[in-house]
């Protein structure tokens, strides 16, 4: 099968019926391993729905949950994410579990990016990006802690957003850092991702703009964090915003960003390696490398630092909220999709959006000379979701 027919976003108004759907997957998830193997999939989904995927993260009554780890499932029994529950009663049907990498961290899974198999999707939400990406479903639900909505969403061509932290209710679901897991979803098109809102988040009021925001550019030390092919396509794209009629401004915000590296890795390493306190001692030995140097380096940052590192969060999210921009637009991803499956790509251009718990959305931006999606990253003020959503709407079409 050509790359070019494992691509094939759909959006949530599409009409087709569930088992286009499922023909869909059959066709297309043995090239693309987006999905947990489940032999009985067309007899269990034997009632009409939207079909959904959902991040092996999230407990679904009727599944194991594993994480895309080794150790035994029943670890990780318990109820229903009341999310689940939420989609399941407003019409949706769980197409599957999708792959994540083992503990949403960075040991990868085995999916494929749908634009060219050779290269990863990007992750931890791997097989939800991609199952979207391939028209297998609609809408698959992932989560973010560091980069693991926004990064996939740009690699696999689609939009991903990552609502404010704490907005979308997370039980239900194998934590990785608390204080950053932010549950996320993934569509075609900034229509779904909005109309997904509507059923993800509590209290939801739609919105439509009034004015035009007023988009921010962080400073170049953060943006030199991307490569120089990601910079360049970055500039092309802010003078397609300024060309349509966006007042864009550039920054110093995040011109301290290699200094507060250290203190976002403290922020996350100190929790997962709590989060994991009652498993890794017997466990260990099942976890693979990359999840158990992470977990180590987290049992090496003391209370102290920890402290620090939450103390500057809050010096930092002060500063956000006293910026005088509506929208920071960043690339999405430090380039394309890095070619083979050993890596999910870097976090770098989405880590301190999501220290600050503040809303993301990853939109598509174009391709690279190889036919590889760019993505851009849209962020709001926290809170403001259904404003960011709304604003995005009006920012994709100069984008892409």
């Amino acid at each position: 099968m050509a790359p070019l027919d494992l691509v094939r976003p759909r959006s949530l108004a599409d009409p087709q019926p569930l088992s286009a759907w499922l023909d869909r997957i059959d066709a297309v998830d043995p090239v693309l391993h987006a999905f947990l193997p489940e032999p009985d999939r067309r007899a269990r989904l034997s009632d009409a729905g939207v079909p959904l995927g959902v991040k092996d993260i999230f407990r679904v009554d009727g599944f194991p949950t594993r994480a895309g780890s080794a150790l035994p499932p029943e670890l990780f029994d318990g109820p229903e994410a009341s999310l689940v529950t939420r989609l399941r009663a407003a019409g949706f049907v769980v197409a599957g579990k999708t792959v994540t990498a083992e503990f949403a961290s960075a040991a990868p899974g085995p999916t494929r990016n749908p634009h060219d198999p050779t290269h990863t999707p990007g992750g931890s939400s791997s097989g939800s990006a991609a199952a979207v990406a391939a028209g297998m479903v609609p809408v698959a639900l992932g989560s973010q802690t560091l980069g693991s909505v926004v990064r996939p969403a740009a690699f696999c061509g689609v939009v991903g957003f990552r609502p404010t932290h704490g907005r979308v209710p997370a039980d239900g679901m194998v934590p990785h850092s608390p204080s950053l897991d932010t549950v996320g979803w993934f569509t075609a098109d900034v229509a779904s991702a909005t109309r997904m809102a509507a059923f993800a988040c509590p209290s939801w009021t739609p919105m439509v703009p009034d004015r035009a925001p007023v988009l921010g550019v962080p400073s170049p030390v953060y943006l030199a964090r991307a490569g120089a092919a990601a910079r360049a396509a970055f500039e092309e794209r802010l003078t397609a915003l300024r060309e349509a009629g966006f007042v864009v401004r550039t920054t110093d915000f995040l011109s301290d960003v290699e200094d507060n590296a250290a203190r976002c890795v403290a922020l996350n390493r100190f929790e997962l390696a709590r989060t994991h306190a009652a498993w890794f001692p017997e466990y260990g030995d099942r976890y693979r490398p990359q999840t158990a140097a992470a977990v180590r380096q987290g049992l090496a940052v003391t209370l102290d630092d920890y402290a620090e590192a939450t103390r500057w969060r809050r010096e930092f999210v002060a500063a956000f909220d006293d910026a005088d921009v509506d929208v920071w637009v960043t690339p999405a991803a430090p380039g394309t999709a890095p070619r083979g499956l050993d890596s999910t790509g870097h976090a770098a251009m989405s880590v301190p959006f999501s220290v600050l718990g503040a809303p993301a959305l990853s939109v598509p931006a174009g391709h690279d000379a190889q036919g590889l999606p760019w993505g851009m990253q849209l962020v709001g003020a926290r809170g403001a979701d259904e404003r960011l959503l709304a604003w995005g709407a009006t920012i994709a079409p100069a984008l892409d």
